[in-house]
């Protein structure tokens, strides 16, 4: 007999021997009975009709291609796609950066403000300078494409959105960008992503959390986590997974399986706290809920983040900046930061996000994880079964190429790609990528790998079919009363009761109550005196401390933007993050007093030094009527802490960053973990 020709496993063959597969597969009995006809969207693109079915003509040439017919097994479409597709077209697609409406000029400084419409924004946006060293980059970087231009001449099909507008505006642009790409050689669709958009959050910085928007509102991710209820957890992911996919948004920048093990690092209020275990059961809820058992035409593909997890950072610090760029772990807790990504694997997160940061004094090199071999292959996929997209986070390239600093940008793509990154996020430009490929750096084989996975994202999503949306039905779907009625139950359940000790919880019907908010965003006057105009919780609202039963004071400190942060020691006491302590304590020194901290980090409170501040509650992104509800016994806190908070700064500055507060000694939290009370 004779042997198979080594001929046989070239690309070209093995989409002939995969088409051949599919074929027989569709003419055995088992597939005898007509497939149902696939919804197709288009614009453009011409139908072909076959054995009484419909398909898109996506490259114009009037017959049935194989990535065109939707019958066929995703790999055989994938791979008769790369094989068409030219170099160029490949590497512009291995690229994801922002993309602006007509009328959004985010990035630019001192910008006029105009009305955000569903046109698109034609001007390249370059960077000369990198916003995190403020020192020039080797070369402009393009950190937003022309839309036209990025479509069909950069090849460009991954795109961030982060403008905050109306469902109707985000959804016909997301029409008009898909008829866009339509209209090119192939006809590929593309992709949009966002940061998350339905948590109430103190930090809405570009890249980390859009804020307020029309989506439906529920607690910050430390509030989900707080609400201690997988199911709920689910239910918040379904739900908001509908609204994104309403508006055209199919792939989701998020969420953070960190661990907030060190209490300085900036970044604890988009974690789910600092339990691995707990984080694990909430990444899981998250992933099934945004994505399903498996990607398809409903799913919100999600990009877990930020692997191996960036709790444990040195002093807090952030790696955005070289004077946070170390991670370690003198716990020797390595392995605990690795639950909640297994959990997201396990429920099959579509992509995966390595940190800037390198670790220090550990087994693995000293270089940023995007460039560490042993970390995204080894561990990642090989240890850890991760079959899906390596999508670094922005800038690691230009920016941020921690440990490799003295390599040449077509090094560093070099190095990176041949760790593993699929999807490189930050620039619109393929020019210095295509170099790498055209120089033989990285062979068109490793690049094809790449186009495998984040094809296979897109057919299993159902773009290829349909990737238009119903502007109506996004409008009734975003936001809707139903939705937010889950949402509000959420912000209630998400409030933890830490101390009763004057019992003056829940409040007398009757009770005269002064509600005072203190907020310092530098804008407005930092105190607030709440008098809601509907008063559904028979309690006498008065204007002032002086006329009041109870003294209720809702801090909400605010250590201010990650992104403007300089190097020094991170702190964490009240007067140290825009709270004036001697207000604090004067405001409640002569009534009994309800002590209300709004958690984005674990806030030392020792300042408060008054002996009426016996009841306390943490909120962790939630709303006054929630608050209200829980004062009053309309809703009973059922809410327990995601993480401890430290007792003292002595505390804070002896914690070793990798373990988690639960596990420290017994003198290191004021609250701890798991803790609340209910009435």
């Amino acid at each position: 007999m004779k042997t198979v020709p080594s001929l046989l496993f070239t690309a070209k063959c093995r989409i002939l021997f995969l088409l051949i597969l599919g074929v027989g597969l569709f003419t055995s009995p088992l597939f005898a009975q007509k497939p149902t006809q696939a919804q197709l969207g288009y614009r453009s693109a011409k139908i072909i009709k076959k054995a009484g079915l419909e398909f898109k003509d996506l490259n114009k040439n009037g017959k049935l291609d194989a990535y065109e017919d939707w019958r066929l097994p995703v790999e055989t479409r994938v791979q008769d796609l790369i094989s068409k597709m030219s170099i160029e077209e490949k590497v512009g697609f291995m690229l994801i950066s922002t993309t602006r409406l007509a009328g959004d000029f985010s990035f630019q400084q001192n910008a006029p403000r105009a009305e955000i419409t569903s046109g698109f924004n034609e001007e390249d946006l370059k960077q000369e300078t990198n916003m995190f060293s403020r020192k020039p980059l080797p070369f402009p970087l393009l950190t937003a494409s022309g839309t036209t231009k990025g479509v069909k001449e950069r090849h460009l099909r991954h795109f961030i959105l982060r403008v905050n507008t109306s469902a109707k505006t985000m959804a016909e642009w997301a029409n008009n960008l898909q008829a866009l790409c339509e209209d090119t050689r192939l006809g590929i669709p593309a992709i949009v992503a966002s940061n998350p958009r339905n948590h109430i959050t103190v930090d809405a910085s570009i890249g980390l959390s859009v804020g307020t928007t029309v989506f439906s509102r529920w607690p910050g991710e430390l509030g989900l986590a707080a609400m201690n209820d997988l199911k709920m957890t689910r239910t918040f992911a379904e739900i908001a997974a509908k609204e994104w996919a309403a508006v055209g948004l199919r792939k989701g920048y998020m969420y953070m399986a960190d661990l907030a093990t060190e209490p300085r690092w900036q970044r604890i209020e988009g974690t789910f706290g600092e339990n691995a275990d707990l984080a694990a059961g909430m990444m899981r809820e998250i992933v099934l809920g945004f994505q399903g058992t498996k990607l398809g035409a409903q799913s919100v593909a999600l990009t877990t983040k930020h692997f191996p997890g960036g709790g444990p950072q040195v002093e807090g610090k952030d790696p955005h900046f070289e004077w946070g760029k170390d991670q370690h772990y003198p716990g020797k807790m390595f392995d605990y930061h690795l639950k909640p990504f297994q959990a997201a694997i396990d429920a099959g997160t579509s992509a995966i996000m390595p940190y800037y940061a390198k670790p220090i004094g550990t087994q693995y090199e000293e270089l940023a994880f995007a460039y560490n071999k042993a970390i995204i292959k080894d561990l990642l996929r090989d240890k850890m079964g991760f079959k899906g997209i390596i999508n670094s986070d922005t800038g690691p390239i230009e920016m941020m190429p921690w440990g490799v600093e003295k390599l040449s940008i077509l090094e560093r793509y070099q190095k990176a790609i041949e760790c593993g990154v699929d999807l490189f996020s930050g620039s619109g430009d393929p020019s210095q990528l295509l170099e790498v490929v055209k120089k033989g750096m990285i062979s068109e084989a490793r690049i094809n790998e790449s186009i495998s996975r984040l094809l296979k994202e897109k057919m299993e999503l159902g773009l290829f079919e349909n990737p238009y949306v119903d502007v109506a039905v996004a409008e009734k779907t975003v936001g809707n009363a139903e939705f937010q009625k889950q949402a509000d139950l959420a912000l209630r359940k998400s409030i933890v009761l830490l101390r009763n000790g004057a019992k003056l919880l829940p409040l007398a019907k009757k009770t005269k109550v002064y509600v005072e908010s203190y907020y310092d965003n530098g804008r407005t006057a930092p105190a607030t005196v709440i008098m809601p105009k509907t008063n559904n919780w028979d309690l006498e609202f008065v204007s002032t401390r002086e006329a009041a039963d109870v003294v209720v004071l809702w801090l909400t400190p605010n250590m201010g933007s990650l992104f403007n942060t300089k190097d020094g020691p991170i702190e964490l006491q009240l007067s140290k993050n825009k709270i004036d302590i001697a207000r604090v304590n004067e405001t409640t020194y002569h009534k009994p007093t309800v002590l209300v901290i709004n958690y984005s980090s674990p806030w030392v409170i020792d300042e408060i030094d008054n002996p009426n501040v016996k009841t306390v509650l943490a909120t962790f992104g939630t709303s006054t009527e929630a608050l209200l509800d829980v004062l009053s016994g309309k809703f009973n806190p059922s809410g327990k802490m995601p993480f401890s908070t430290p007792v003292s700064r002595s505390a804070v500055l002896d914690n070793q960053s990798d373990v988690p507060g639960y596990l420290k000694s017994k003198e290191y939290a004021l609250f701890k973990f798991g803790d609340g009370l209910s009435y």
